[in-house]
């Protein structure tokens, strides 16, 4: 709003060979109150622009604090979702291709929502290089697509995201931009508008060979004077370019609820979370949030033996344990061991059975695993996302994630009370060729308290034991490779 104060930070959070990732969030602060909130955060891909032919080597980025080192290891993350979206958005679109066109009978054909302007690109709008600022470019796009939106609602469309926002070509002063936006897509109370940008120079313009520049797609929210959302009409796609653009909406709303980390996609036909074109998804939250868990402040120790020590973190009503284990066996044996989770019973008496339900890809498996009951209870059972993956450099852990999905195929059992992890894993790192410091991480859920309880109260030793026996384990079985 109006005299409000904008602060805009952006660093760099990976260097990638010949490209990196920049972070940038924005937050508004009301001078009056001095509350002060995010309104935006993205991740931006940039890469060098070579003076030659040869491609330009980046250095690597000095990390300085805490979060730095996070967003370094999540931005190899986003990396590979970012280099596999592609093939997830065709896996979708030929899904959706099977669905039928539900149209409402006061659909509005979205060809009633095409907007087209022309701009011309003038030195205030270009940087030194006499190339269009990207911001420019895509404030119009905001512009055009804005008025497409407001075909379908009586009020001001409110930008909620933007998806896909890519460069493929640059435009300099002097050229003349073409911007078209339709509605590819309503849902319910958001609505997604494609815009494609086309740039001609005079010659161009004259012959009709416009180069594509820009494409993206906004979706927007409504609201009415008391602040509440707006439910957009249902649309028909009329052409074989606006079905494609229809079923196209629905496959990058599935990819963005994906995202969110749900465990059950939220759609108006049930489906299973691990269908293939969900998993990188699940897969990143996966590791994701044990990095977090990992990298937050204010741990405490409470238990340190010759080998082991433990951990617990307290936030709210989450209840979080760290147990640190020094193992004679290389890191990357260790976490050979601990990723295989039918191994996992040798040495965790928690585990009764363990049985793989699907491998997913050579980085992850889903798992069934028991556990013995515990005094006046149900044995327990878990369906288990196990994600790994192995440093991209020395200094950094592997990593075993662990987190709880859900699976059509794999209903919960009378016979079984079905229990959830949170958030679990192991962070391997090397200390020496011979040797590694083994780290588990476990968020508590309300079915094993009881357990941690005992263990933290100095009743009980499960915890320590269990840490010996992983152990034990793991040098007896390095002993042999």
């Amino acid at each position: 709003m109006v005299g409000q104060v904008i602060t805009i930070k952006a660093k760099v959070n990976r260097a990638f060979n010949t490209s990196m990732e920049v972070g940038i969030k924005v937050t508004v602060e009301d001078v009056l109150t001095n509350v002060e909130k995010i309104v935006s955060v993205a991740y931006a891909t940039y890469v060098a622009k070579p003076v030659g032919a040869k491609k330009i080597e980046l250095e690597p980025v000095q990390l300085l604090s805490t979060e730095d080192h996070l967003e370094h290891t999540l931005a190899t993350e986003r990396r590979r979702i970012r280099l596999g979206y592609e093939q997830v958005f065709q896996n979708l679109m030929q899904e959706s291709n099977k669905e039928d066109i539900f149209k409402e009978e006061d659909a509005v054909s979205t060809d009633l929502t095409h907007v087209q302007s022309i701009e011309l690109v003038q030195p205030p709008h270009a940087n030194h290089h006499g190339n269009t600022f990207g911001g420019q470019i895509m404030a119009w796009m905001e512009t055009v697509a804005s008025i497409s939106a407001s075909r379908l609602c009586r009020s001001y469309p409110i930008l909620k995201s933007v998806n896909m926002f890519k460069f493929w070509g640059p435009s300099v002063v002097g050229d003349r931009l073409v911007f078209n936006a339709i509605v590819n897509n309503t849902f319910q109370n958001s609505v997604e508008v494609g815009v494609r940008v086309e740039a001609y120079n005079c010659e161009e313009w004259i012959k009709d060979q416009a180069r594509h520049i820009n494409s993206a797609f906004l979706i927007f929210n409504a609201v009415n004077e008391k602040g509440e959302l707006l439910t957009f009409p249902g649309v028909k796609p009329t052409t074989k370019d606006s079905v494609r653009r229809y079923h196209g909406a629905i496959a990058r709303r599935r990819i963005r609820l994906a995202r969110k980390c749900m465990l059950s996609a939220k759609e108006d036909k049930p489906s299973d979370p691990w269908e293939r074109s969900n998993q990188a998804y699940v897969s990143y939250s996966n590791v994701a949030a044990l990095t977090h868990l990992a990298a937050k402040q204010g741990w405490e120790i409470t238990s340190m033996l010759e080998h082991i020590k433990i951990w617990t973190h307290e936030e709210g009503d989450v209840l979080s344990l760290k147990v640190e284990m020094q193992v004679k066996i290389p890191s990357h044996l260790a976490f050979s061991l601990l990723s295989d989770f039918t191994c996992r019973r040798q040495w965790d008496k928690h585990f009764l059975t363990c049985e793989v339900l699907q491998a997913v890809n050579e980085d992850e498996k889903i798992y069934y695993v028991t556990s013995p009951p515990m005094t006046g209870h149900k044995p327990r059972d878990f369906v288990i996302l196990v994600s790994q993956r192995q440093p991209c450099k020395p200094s950094e852990p592997y990593v075993v994630a662990v987190k709880s999905v859900t699976l059509t195929s794999k209903p919960p059992s009378p016979e079984y009370c079905r229990s959830e992890i949170l958030c679990a894993g192991f962070q391997i790192y090397s200390d020496s060729d011979s040797s590694c410091t083994v780290c588990y991480f476990n968020q508590m859920t309300s079915g094993v308290m009881p357990y941690l309880a005992a263990n933290l109260t100095g009743s009980s030793n499960s915890i320590e034991d269990a840490a010996l026996e992983c152990i034990k384990f793991l040098e007896q079985k390095g002993s042999k490779c």
